[in-house]
């Protein structure tokens, strides 16, 4: 995962993403499942954990398709936590 703060954004602006995963994860089915799920993590967590007015680049890797959720979403809060004490 990547932050970047946004130039010139404002004070209440929400917090960004995106998300990409290349094509050593596999096939374009699981490339999507891997960022579907990234989705859908970002839009549980983002809210919570993410500083308003910068963006994240999620990166997806091997495994994001296939872990349980419940690791991936505990992996993502402390990336953002993690991010946000910088």
């Amino acid at each position: 995962m990547q932050a970047r703060r946004r130039k010139g954004a404002s004070p209440g602006a929400h917090a960004g993403a995106g998300f990409t995963a290349t094509k050593k994860i596999g096939n374009a089915v699981i490339r999507n499942r891997a960022k579907r799920r990234l989705r859908e993590a970002a839009r549980v967590l983002l809210p919570q954990h993410g500083k308003p007015g910068w963006d994240y680049v999620f990166i997806a890797r091997m495994d994001t398709a296939d872990i349980a959720w419940p690791r991936l979403l505990d992996d993502m809060e402390s990336a953002l936590i993690s991010l946000a004490a910088d």
